[in-house]
């Protein structure tokens, strides 16, 4: 029996840029379209920001181009066909992540999954990842018919475990993860080691706490260890 205990009902997470580091891969999918069309490819720290916004903000931070251009569309579904090709190739767990949600399975605190990905990536690299097998519960932008900062896939994933949010934390990389969150009543935390590819920085998102590496979780979710 785990001596750890958490204030909190429950814990969620974003998951790009959150719980798992996965722009090698969206960086590599948006490098293929460049390459297709004798572009040169652009260096992974120019391109890492932007997949905080997934596929709009790498087609931007590649293409110069915004979801109203005439070819977004083409070059979308074909940045989809890439990734899905190579889902889980260099992404995985931020380090020391592993640990952290071992002491939550630990102390039987339910944790669960809360991305703007959509369900046709979002399932097969969380299976990849050995991560949906033990999330509470898993929602993907697409599971309800709204996306973050909207607060009802946040809310969605409270019922689904059974959870009070008034009482939980939500976890994630991107101003709409901090509004999408308080705005479901939960506690925020910004992860600063994450994409934030957003103009404002995190201090600026209003978020509880600020955290510049995983393991700073630990003390927030069970503020009494030893």
């Amino acid at each position: 029996m785990s001596n750890l205990f958490s204030p909190y009902a429950g814990i969620f997470f974003d998951l790009d840029g959150t719980l798992a580091d996965t722009a090698p891969d969206l960086v590599a999918a948006t490098n293929l379209l460049l390459v297709a069309r004798n572009l040169a490819p652009k260096p992974y720290e120019f391109l890492r920001p932007y997949a905080s916004a997934g596929a709009r903000g790498l087609l931007e931070g590649a293409f110069g181009i915004s979801p109203d251009h005439a070819d977004f569309i083409l070059l979308r579904d074909e940045f989809f066909s890439n990734y899905e090709k190579a889902l889980l190739v260099e992404s995985k767990l931020f380090d020391d992540m592993g640990h952290l949600l071992d002491q939550m399975d630990e102390a039987r605190l339910p944790w669960g999954i809360v991305t703007n990905k959509s369900e046709r990536f979002t399932n097969p690299l969380t299976e990849l990842m050995g991560l949906r097998q033990r999330a509470i519960s898993t929602v993907s932008g697409d599971t309800t018919p709204y996306s973050k900062p909207h607060p009802e896939p946040i809310l969605h994933a409270a019922r689904v475990a059974k959870v009070d949010p008034t009482k939980s934390l939500y976890v994630g990389d991107d101003i709409r993860d901090v509004l999408a969150g308080k705005a479901a009543g939960m506690k925020t935390v910004a992860a600063a080691y994450g994409y934030c590819g957003c103009k404002e920085p995190p201090e600026a998102w209003g978020a509880d706490y600020i955290v510049n590496q995983p393991l700073e979780l630990l003390q927030i979710i069970f503020p009494n260890r030893g």
